[in-house]
């Protein structure tokens, strides 16, 4: 019995500008997320609590670089040149 590939419908999305788009938008919204988290844990003056949000947002914003590179990079190679 063959294995379906569920992540197939996903597949030509993931290269394109929409799929970038879409995943830093995600990206985002978990920032936005884990920095309530923070919020949260300040107000409460509970030091491992924030330092555990504080960890948790270096992903989400390394990952939001990330495709904002690929994104502009994807521009970059679509405008023409003028010389």
């Amino acid at each position: 019995m063959a294995k379906k590939n569920r992540s197939a419908p996903a597949k030509g999305l993931r290269g394109s500008k929409a799929g970038l788009a879409l995943s830093l938008g995600s990206s985002a919204l978990a920032v936005i997320r884990a920095s309530k988290q923070v919020r949260r844990a300040r107000n409460r003056h509970d030091r491992l609590s924030t330092a555990d949000a504080v960890a948790g947002m270096l992903p989400l914003i390394t990952s939001a670089a990330l495709i904002l590179r690929q994104l502009r990079g994807r521009n970059r190679e679509n405008t023409p040149e003028t010389a």
